[in-house]
């Protein structure tokens, strides 16, 4: 197990480069259930964003669904702010093969058409199978294929890195 919060801190810092940079005053945080959710809250707290907390649920949004079927904690979405021209940084625990992002954002897209959005991510593990990068990470790990990176919380967000059971 490994304390999260040093590695949002740091997200939180690039965020925060990265907005100036661009010279965005008012990003809407959105984050992918349920991971991404407790991030993007901390991300949003630590850098005293005021706006409402978007939150995706992809589960219908898979490109796996047919094999895997229906998540039983399927959530509704909720974007208590209109997308189109907003500035959306989005939110999640594991970057691995790309297929989660790209389902958030066909949804995302469903709802408007953003100005721009910018991914932010815990952990980038690689293993990418779309081209899909993210501009603000809080650690880049290399772990075996035969394990997976979780997230626990809300309360206490920590890592955890296990083998995949069968």
């Amino acid at each position: 197990m490994r304390d999260a919060e040093p590695l949002i801190e740091t997200m939180a810092g690039q965020l925060r480069e990265l907005l100036a940079e661009r010279d965005i005053t008012e990003p809407m945080l959105v984050g992918i259930h349920t991971g991404g959710v407790w991030i993007a809250e901390r991300l949003r707290q630590l850098l005293g964003i005021a706006a409402p907390l978007g939150q995706l649920d992809i589960s219908f949004y898979r490109d796996d669904f047919n094999r895997i079927g229906v998540n039983r904690r399927v959530r509704p979405s909720e974007l208590p702010f209109d997308v189109d021209g907003r500035h959306l940084v989005l939110v999640d625990d594991v970057l691995n093969t790309g297929r989660t992002i790209r389902a958030a954002l066909n949804e995302l897209f469903d709802y408007g058409r953003p100005a721009s959005v910018l991914l932010a991510v815990l952990v980038d593990r690689g293993g990418r199978e779309l081209p899909i990068e993210a501009q603000v990470v809080g650690a880049r790990l290399k772990v075996p294929v035969d394990q997976e990176v979780q997230l626990t919380g809300p309360e206490l967000l920590q890592l955890v890195i296990q083998q995949i059971t069968p």
